[in-house]
């Protein structure tokens, strides 16, 4: 009885997840198409109209494709719950490894998953990247790159994550009740320590950093950093166009790690007070402690999720509802554990959807305040001129849906950001 009552439960919300995402969707396009014949006024002067109608375009191509990618995903989500995919994963997997260490065919369950998926994903990947981003000037990725980089993620994915989930599979075989505790503190501490390895150790595997030689934009930026406080380990220039025409700065690891990295895309395209004012605003975060906030947050979400988990890897509807057989596994003699970790993850998103707004809410809270922390420390009116140039550069569009972008977009609306800014400069 409760096993059926979860699956129609499950059924029920993925149902209505997909009916928002494609009413979201659909009022995405037609808004974005709507709006394509002419330049908003306060960008007219500034943003050409073919550039106005690429972005146009280039949203409508991603909304369009997004919701091809969510059809196919939702599919197979339903194929490894509710019509068995995983039950016979794991059976099959059962019968061919036999009686073998528990450890290792829960471990190789997880792989055969995350194989099995990326092999699904990856002609959609390569869709996206040589034919989407390919048809709007954006892709300088060669297709021997890109299969390196896929190489290189699963390399990284199992020297980086398998220990961790092994660490995590023994607590939940040995630690008792209070195991996805436990599991919270290792993860904790191996997420923080990832922000050290990833850019010393991995982001140098897939581009080169080379310290930024403008002396002149070097010494901006270190009179910006002296005036507001920060302390870093270095500037880096990323060759980010082998990849992609995208530009982007961000900042990477922590603590006396930190360090600021700027696409070289970036670089070619703004003047170096706009580029002072893009990094004065990504300073922001650091300072306002957004960063230390997400972390926090991060964490304190993690801590509950795990410790739900915990109850339900103990309660037979939550397997059952979702398409497995407990007493056929439990023919088996092996573990569910790693099957608990495989549902969960597939089925939180589809429960936490909903809840999307208020992280993307507290994400453009953010981003206002970083703008007006970079309006205090540069000039707004260089800030603005960087960010009209990124929107151009990138593609994306000026006039999004109001309800779409407020479920979704991390960021405020170009108009509206831009006017909050324009007001700070007043």
């Amino acid at each position: 009885m409760y096993s059926l009552t979860f699956s129609i439960l499950f059924v029920s919300v993925l149902v209505l997840t997909l009916a928002v995402r494609f009413w979201l969707a659909s009022r995405q396009i037609r808004h974005v198409l709507a709006h394509r014949a002419a330049v908003p006024a306060e960008f007219a002067e500034k943003i050409p109209l073919a550039a106005h109608q690429k972005a146009a375009d280039y949203t409508v191509a991603k909304t369009k494709f997004g919701l091809l990618t969510l059809l196919l995903n939702s599919a197979v989500l339903i194929g490894f719950t509710l019509l068995g995919g995983l039950q016979w994963l794991a059976l099959h997997l059962n019968e061919w490894m036999g009686s073998g260490s528990p450890m290792l065919y829960q471990i190789g369950l997880i792989a055969a998953f995350a194989l099995i998926s990326g092999l699904i994903d990856l002609p959609f990947e390569y869709y996206q990247q040589f034919v989407l981003e390919q048809r709007f000037g954006f892709n300088m990725m060669s297709k021997r790159l890109f299969f390196s980089d896929l190489l290189k993620n699963i390399g990284l994915t199992a020297v980086l994550g398998l220990p961790l989930l092994w660490v995590i599979l023994f607590l939940m075989a040995k630690s008792g009740d209070l195991w996805w505790f436990y599991a919270w503190l290792v993860w904790s501490a191996y997420s923080l320590l990832m922000m050290i390895i990833i850019p010393n150790f991995v982001q140098p595997l897939f581009n080169k950093f080379t310290p930024l030689a403008d002396e002149a934009l070097k010494s901006r930026i270190e009179g910006l950093m002296q005036r507001v406080g920060f302390a870093s380990k270095g500037l880096f220039v990323m060759d980010g166009s082998k990849r992609s025409a995208h530009g982007n700065a961000y900042f990477s690891g922590f603590g006396a790690n930190k360090r600021i990295v700027f696409f070289d895309t970036l670089l070619s395209r703004l003047a170096p007070q706009e580029i002072e004012a893009v990094l004065a605003h990504e300073l922001g975060h650091f300072k306002l402690k957004h960063i230390v906030k997400r972390i926090a947050m991060m964490f304190a979400v993690s801590l509950g999720f795990l410790a739900l988990l915990g109850y339900l890897k103990t309660q037979p509807w939550f397997y059952g509802g979702l398409g497995i057989d407990p007493v056929a596994l439990a023919l088996t003699g092996q573990p569910t554990d790693a099957l608990a970790l495989l549902l969960f993850m597939l089925v939180l998103p589809v429960f936490t959807f909903l809840l999307g707004p208020l992280t993307s809410l507290s994400s453009r809270k953010h981003e206002f305040e970083a703008d007006a922390f970079a309006a205090t420390h540069t000039q707004a009116d260089d800030l603005v001129s960087a960010l009209v140039k990124m929107y151009e550069d990138n593609a994306s569009t000026l006039t999004p849906d109001p309800l779409h972008s407020a479920f979704y977009d991390s960021h405020p609306p170009a108009s509206v950001r831009i006017r909050h800014l324009k007001g700070a400069s007043a």
